[in-house]
């Protein structure tokens, strides 16, 4: 079974700034963005020519206060090519902690509570 990272999740206060900071310090550039047609939430990938994993910056309107990241709002994620296989182990191990079928992902917890995203490789 081979497992491949595919993007992790941050949510931030300040996009802009958070922009400045991935492109200076990591070199990373915005890939793509998604907007709420409300303006309730900017979604931004950024990414670089070395790697297809992306970090996934995300910009809540509604949320004013500092993050607490025990919230569980943010992920890893992995894709993989044997997702039926992936998914008997992880049931059998007992990890699974989400399931959205409509979307075709599911969710592990590692043991500190982490969650862990599981996707078919396309």
């Amino acid at each position: 079974m081979k497992f491949k990272m595919y993007h992790e999740n941050y949510n931030v206060a300040d996009l802009d700034r958070s922009l400045a900071f991935y492109k200076e310090a990591l070199g990373l550039v915005e890939q793509r963005r998604i907007t709420a047609e409300d303006g309730s939430y900017i979604i931004v990938y950024v990414g670089n020519e070395e790697t297809d994993f992306q970090m996934e910056l995300t910009w809540l309107k509604d949320h004013p206060q500092a993050y607490d990241l025990g919230e569980c709002e943010f992920h890893l994620a992995f894709h993989t090519d044997e997702y039926e296989s992936a998914y008997r182990k992880h049931k059998e191990m007992g990890c699974i902690c989400f399931e959205n079928p409509a979307m075709g992902i599911y969710f592990i917890t590692d043991p500190d509570g982490y969650w862990l995203e599981i996707v078919p490789q396309k």
